[in-house]
């Protein structure tokens, strides 16, 4: 198994303990035993193995796992100064490209996903800027502009931005920047990161198996279609006589891809999608606003008549208690994240069973 993790600052180690939990809970559920074995690590590769045994059946999986943390934590750890003016830089650059126009054609709810964070932004700075300009307006005495300026400071950067983070707002700016990043694939960063997970992607897939199975989620689904696609233009033999599915989950390929500028990630959409040994299907839910809900990916990355992967839907109140979903059901990232964790009951789609159960991935591409 090949993992490409969503933009969240969590590095391989992470991933594998949240696997764990998930995968304990599902065992549990579904009355089978699992161990999950500790992260190892390889010149860039990172993996860690799974021992799932039913009554008569036993999946061995090693998973390798493809985060993308370094890139995470550098484009985090800048001044908020920074973060913010890089956010609307490349805020302008995706309308610019026409992705924002796109977003609204095709998925208005990630339309409005894109533009939240800014908004909300936006409207911080506002009130800020009213209580620093309130004396002129309110033709008080101009020295106490002095004053007012120190109170729109302390309101905005002490009280406005830390309540803003239960939202996640720095972060989903950091998220357009990267997204940007991989349309354009100028970065050195990213162009380093995609190299280094060519030379994992090739350790994995030359260890026997029965099927390789390469998941991804959300903003990892950009990021693996780089390497799978550049693994595909450079190596296309490796592909040969191997069962390989490719599972995009509340995948984001057209976040990226919509932009004028993402030729090559384009490109290499197309080459994934024609290559007759990987079967690909596309994981989506009404109730996340972060992906492309009945959208072909495909097709609209300007490839009509490749095969196109089929879509699978998936109801995330017919997975989870009542409880649970009605404490989770107004974060939106904490929905989007539903599709690589635990459900409450069973469910026809299910990511550890997926990964590590009995039977094949290719079969929750059909849920009865």
């Amino acid at each position: 198994m090949l993992h490409f993790p969503g933009f969240e600052p969590l590095d391989a180690v992470k991933h594998q303990a949240r696997y764990k939990r998930s995968a304990e809970k599902t065992a549990k559920l579904y009355d089978f035993e699992v161990e999950v074995g500790p992260v190892q690590i390889e010149g860039p590769s990172r993996y860690f193995d799974v021992d799932s045994q039913g009554v008569d059946w036993r999946t061995m999986t090693r998973v390798y796992v493809f985060d993308h943390n370094e890139i995470v934590r550098r484009l985090n750890g800048r001044s908020t100064l920074h973060r913010m003016a890089a956010g609307y830089l490349n805020a302008a650059r995706v309308v610019w490209e026409g992705g924002a126009l796109s977003y609204f054609r095709h998925a208005w709810r990630f339309g409005l996903f894109f533009l939240f964070p800014f908004l909300l932004i936006a409207i911080g700075m506002g009130l800020s800027l009213l209580i620093a300009t309130a004396p002129y307006w309110l033709g008080l005495d101009p020295p106490l502009l002095a004053l007012s300026a120190i109170v729109a400071y302390v309101a905005f950067f002490k009280l406005f931005l830390p309540w803003t983070e239960r939202w996640h707002a720095l972060h989903l700016f950091s998220d357009w920047e990267l997204a940007v990043a991989v349309a354009r694939f100028e970065k050195q960063y990213l162009k380093q990161w995609v190299e280094e997970g060519l030379v994992s992607a090739q350790a994995a897939f030359s260890e026997p198996a029965d099927e390789y199975v390469i998941t991804s989620h959300s903003m990892g689904a950009s990021v693996a279609t780089q390497v799978l696609g550049a693994l595909v233009e450079r190596e296309p033999d490796l592909f040969e006589r191997k069962r390989i599915i490719f599972v995009t989950l509340g995948g984001a390929i057209l976040q990226c891809a919509l932009l004028r500028s993402a030729e090559v990630l384009r490109t290499r959409v197309g080459a994934i999608a024609h290559v007759k040994e990987i079967f690909w299907f596309d994981v989506q839910c009404l109730t996340d606003a972060i992906n492309f809900y009945r959208c072909q990916v495909v097709a609209l990355a300007g490839h009509p008549d490749a095969p196109q992967p089929p879509i699978v839907f998936i109801r995330l109140r017919h997975m989870l208690s009542p409880e649970r979903y009605r404490r989770i059901k107004r974060d939106f990232l904490r929905v989007h994240r539903q599709y690589v964790l635990d459900a409450d009951v069973r469910a026809p789609f299910d990511f550890t069973m997926m990964t590590a159960g009995p039977f094949s991935a290719a079969s929750f591409a059909n849920p009865s």
